[in-house]
């Protein structure tokens, strides 16, 4: 076994801090937030902080959450935080290190494991490392940390940092490394990418992962990794924390297949993008919207809202043969992100399309993710509008929503099968497709119609088989499940 065991048993909610909970430990005691409530902007900051989240794990528990995934929390200059300018600090907006340290310890009490978000690709323009070359150009130690163009370096042009209009149009037609000095991570001048191959690059970027698993975290979900094309490192990266805890969940966010890390020498597993387009475009049908869909690059050409019951199960069969079953079984699988548009708002607001993929994300392999404010029915369009706040009135929540959702994650703790058995297809036809996951003695078929309308098939139950989700109407081996519904029986 190479991956934890504990994933096979996880159900993750992904926070974006800014956006989860407020605590009111406002750091400077009047920091002018934007208001809670209002549209979420690409640069302004709510407040959300770590202290919000410790008050929020009573929450969380009875949701049936046992694992957090966190966007980004160390200090940077960003909402998102993926413009890191000090790994070895939480934002102090946030709380600083102490309050992760309270976190940690609040979420362990309760049985809670907690990855973190690690952007070691690129840093910021605040990196202290990249402030100094600006500072100093080629007489700076950390000048081979990032890519310089030699005239900067050897001040015969001056950087262009903050670039101006002129300047963004040359970054555009050349490059940022001709046109402003530095290469910037897809030429975005906020963020100078890594110079990986530097032996002192590559040794903070591991000792950083170290430390923090040293410090208590569960593991890593590391962004964009694909972009540092260098297997020695994460082989590296993988020995090093691993060595410190075995445990320790490594997670990379890659949106297509992933052979290559996952060979049991780099990571467990990737966000299982492709059975997120997949479940789009099964459960939404006819009511995906793809102006939405195709706000995100990453789901461009992979969701198909014409996909019936054959095509997904021959998709499903597809991608849960890619990797070794140790592997498909730590997936990391969701329906949205930080980084596309809520699935909601990819289905024009049909909340039985979301009750459906809901209840297919809970009961295949893989750790099934929750993203923050979609169990109360939050919707939302591409960044930013897929970052709202939490709604913490439960005035404004969606509880039917909320009791399915719960329905669910209880469903799957209840049932080893579901989160380690074996899975095996039964029947993909026209809009009904249905699958057997079976560990040790237990067996659990789960049947979906997406269809408007009843359809009944012929499945071999046992004799004294029992409905553990959903209103089937059973007669012998006659199984009539009720219009765009789930239903799993034992």
């Amino acid at each position: 076994m190479t991956t934890p065991n504990w994933v096979k048993d996880a159900i993750f909610y992904q926070i974006f801090p800014d956006r989860f909970a407020k605590s009111g430990r406002n750091p400077s005691g009047s920091l002018p937030f934007e208001s809670w409530d209002s549209p979420p902007t690409i640069h302004g900051f709510k407040g959300g902080d770590l202290y919000g989240v410790i008050e929020k794990l009573d929450y969380l528990q009875e949701l049936g959450i046992n694992a957090i995934y966190f966007n980004p929390i160390f200090a940077s200059a960003s909402n998102h935080r993926y413009h890191t300018f000090d790994y070895y600090n939480v934002d102090p907006l946030l709380g600083g290190n102490d309050a992760l340290k309270k976190l940690l310890k609040e979420a362990h009490k309760r049985g809670m494991r907690v990855i973190l978000d690690g952007v070691f690709n690129h840093a910021s323009r605040g990196f202290w490392q990249f402030h100094h070359v600006l500072e100093t150009g080629h007489c700076s130690p950390y000048r081979d940390w990032f890519y310089f163009d030699q005239d900067r370096l050897h001040e015969r042009r001056h950087w262009g940092a903050y670039p101006t209009p002129e300047e963004q149009h040359a970054i555009k037609q050349e490059g940022s490394l001709r046109a402003i000095g530095y290469q910037g991570w897809w030429n975005l001048p906020a963020l100078p990418k890594f110079r990986i191959e530097t032996p002192a690059v590559r040794e903070f970027l591991l000792e950083v992962a170290e430390y923090w698993i040293k410090f208590g975290i569960d593991g890593w979900r590391l962004d964009v990794p694909g972009e540092i094309n260098d297997d020695a490192f994460w082989q590296e990266f993988r020995n090093r924390v691993r060595a410190i805890n075995p445990d320790a969940y490594i997670v990379g966010e890659i949106w297509h297949e992933a052979q290559r890390w996952l060979q049991g020498d780099q990571f467990d597993a990737v966000m299982n993008y492709l059975v997120t387009a997949a479940a789009i475009g099964f459960f939404g049908g006819p009511r995906v919207n793809m102006d939405v869909v195709n706000q995100c690059g990453g789901l461009q050409h992979r969701v198909h809202p014409g996909m019936n019951a054959y095509g997904f199960a021959n998709e499903l069969d597809r991608l849960f043969n890619l990797y070794s079953w140790d592997i498909t079984s730590a997936q990391l699988n969701l329906l949205d992100s930080h980084d596309m548009p809520r699935f909601l708002s990819c289905t024009n607001g049909d909340k039985d399309s979301l009750k459906l993929a809901w209840l297919f994300m809970f009961t295949i392999p893989g750790a099934p993710c929750i993203y923050y404010g979609d169990e109360v029915g939050v919707d939302g369009g591409h960044d930013p509008y897929c970052r709202k706040s939490f709604p913490w009135d439960e005035n404004n929540w969606d509880h039917d929503l909320l009791e399915y959702a719960k329905a669910c994650t209880a469903l799957r703790t209840d049932h080893a099968a579901l989160r380690r058995g074996e899975y095996k297809r039964i029947h993909a036809d026209g809009d009904v497709m249905v699958f057997m996951r079976s560990h040790n003695k237990e067996k659990v078929t789960v049947a979906f119609n997406v269809s408007a309308d009843e359809k009944t098939v012929e499945l071999a139950l046992e004799k004294k088989h029992k409905v553990l989700f959903g209103k089937p109407r059973i007669e012998g081996n006659q199984v009539t499940l009720p219009p765009r519904s789930g239903v799993v029986i034992k």
